[in-house]
């Protein structure tokens, strides 16, 4: 994990609005770069003069520049959404655990995202869409709120034509949506799976991967072979504030991303 007490600057490069209260950002370093960084780890960002949240990164690894997407929520992230071209950024990072995407190679990787949980598989999915012969299958199967919440939707073809399997639905239907509308275990119920070569990786609302986990189990596939990625209240990024402890585990060190086996008997536990 790499130790990084005080932020290093970045530039605002880009700012594009994914909904009405999300947007991603690409930001370049100033000085010296972060290290490189893996699909699933995330970031501290700091709005300058307001505070520090943390973010996870959105984009691939290629290149010295950062791509982060932050939904408004708070004082620092809604600074941080507001930020312009040319702004100045405080990062940390990178930190935490990956989705570990090349352990899928072979096998049939499905990623699972709810809202903005496509954000931190968004790097996953670009990863396995630059080898895709390596694996037997890549499935996308996204969840959100309605049309209008959904993110990286001018993205959705390119992936497709890239040799993924992309399917949505949404909780409302609005705007003239036309595709499937229903919680995101209804398309899974669709998917041809097979539990001895499937790998999948799941993010969004905590309730929503309980359930998604538990019907990938229910198809058969290992807890083990599933992966999540929970979210606490971090702080520090480094282990030493104890603000994202979960049971046993630090998830600023310890995950985010974790197997589902790892995590089910802690998502069980209400006080957690």
């Amino acid at each position: 994990m790499s130790l990084q007490p005080v932020p290093v600057r970045y530039r605002v490069t880009s700012s594009q609005a994914e909904t009405h209260d999300t947007v991603t950002l690409g930001l370049e370093p100033v000085d010296q770069p972060i290290a490189a960084h893996r699909p699933g780890q995330f970031t501290m960002l700091y709005a300058l003069g307001i505070g520090e949240v943390p973010i996870s990164i959105s984009g691939g690894p290629a290149g010295p520049g950062l791509v982060q997407t932050i939904r408004s929520v708070g004082a620092v992230t809604k600074a941080l959404c507001a930020a312009a071209p040319g702004q100045l950024i405080g990062v940390r990072g990178p930190y935490g655990t990956d989705w570990g995407v090349a352990d899928g190679a072979g096998q049939h990787v499905i990623i699972v995202a709810g809202g903005i949980g496509l954000a931190p598989l968004r790097p996953a999915l670009l990863a396995a869409l630059a080898a895709p012969d390596r694996y037997r299958a890549i499935t996308l199967l996204i969840g959100a709120r309605s049309p209008d919440e959904l993110v990286f939707s001018g993205e959705l073809d390119s992936w497709r034509a890239a040799g993924a399997d992309v399917q949505v639905t949404v909780d409302r239907a609005t705007g003239g949506w036309t595709g499937h509308v229903g919680v995101v275990t209804q398309l899974l119920d669709r998917a041809e799976l097979d539990p001895a070569a499937t790998m999948a990786l799941v993010c969004g609302p905590e309730v929503m991967m309980r359930l998604t986990a538990r019907a990938l189990c229910a198809r058969g596939i290992p807890p083990g072979r599933i992966r999540v990625s929970l979210e606490r209240n971090m702080r520090c990024g480094i282990a030493e504030c104890g603000h994202c402890q979960l049971g046993p585990l630090l998830l600023c060190r310890d995950g985010p991303v974790i197997s589902y086996q790892r995590a089910a008997p802690l998502l069980a536990v209400k006080e957690l």
